[in-house]
């Protein structure tokens, strides 16, 4: 029974590490804010780290329209 809860322990934290890597390559990245996985793990997050996400790519992509999350009102402004 140990070690079955360790086995399920381990798996789940490794699916937060890998969630969570790839969230962060997409806000930080500088190549394109409309990645379709980023985009959907973005708006997943909650309120503050969508927020914090959100922030980061408009400081990389001021100029560009706000992916799907980060869009306020009308959709061609950000959050």
């Amino acid at each position: 029974m140990k070690k079955l809860v360790r086995l399920l322990l381990t798996i789940a934290i490794a699916f937060v590490v890998v969630i969570g890597f790839r969230w962060y390559r997409y806000v930080t990245n500088t190549d394109s804010p409309y990645d379709e996985v980023g985009i959907t793990l973005n708006t997943s997050m909650p309120g503050p780290l969508n927020a914090w996400g959100c922030a980061k790519l408009k400081e990389t992509f001021s100029g560009a329209l706000p992916p799907h999350g980060c869009a306020a009102g009308n959709g061609t402004q950000w959050k």
